[in-house]
């Protein structure tokens, strides 16, 4: 799995109301939730953000509430990847349910910058920074995780028989 992209980047405590905002719940059109992605914390988000962009963020990013509308929201937008220093659990798993490839890499988040373009091989667990020309190591995603991902999500990857 490789994801390259250029870096739109957040602080710690990203919450799952400023990825997409409650007012917005009444919806499960993937399009729609799109856009109002980060509206609330970045009203330039929408607008900037292209298909295989990648997110960085800091501690704790996806804390508040169990709602699958934020990771629906951030990979509807066109977002590839997320790396941050960590996540909040419901959310990581939620993300990996809907099929968004998220990992945390605290040394990535520090030395990666706005709008800097990078290379992820999250099967060797490699990062690099193609602006700057560093590299960072991080866990390789389990094979099974890899399968969820490429397929989708969990959900499908089910009922397409990939996972049993």
């Amino acid at each position: 799995m490789k994801y390259t992209g250029n870096v739109i980047k957040y602080g710690d405590n990203v919450d799952t109301d400023v990825i997409i905002p409650a007012r917005y719940l009444n919806t499960s059109d993937h399009k729609e939730l799109a856009s109002h992605c980060m509206e609330d914390l970045d009203k330039t988000f929408v607008s900037r953000v292209q298909n295989g962009d990648i997110i960085t963020a800091g501690q704790n990013f996806g804390c508040g509430s169990s709602r699958e509308h934020a990771p629906i929201a951030i990979k509807a937008s066109g977002v590839s990847l997320v790396i941050a220093k960590s996540f909040a659990r419901i959310f990581y798993r939620n993300s990996i349910n809907i099929g968004l490839a998220i990992v945390e890499c605290p040394e990535a988040v520090d030395g990666i910058s706005e709008g800097d373009k990078v290379e992820a091989d999250l099967d060797n667990g490699i990062i690099r920074n193609l602006t700057t020309g560093t590299e960072f190591k991080t866990e390789p995603f389990p094979e099974f995780v890899q399968k969820i991902i490429e397929n989708g999500g969990l959900i499908k990857s089910i009922a397409d028989g990939v996972i049993k």
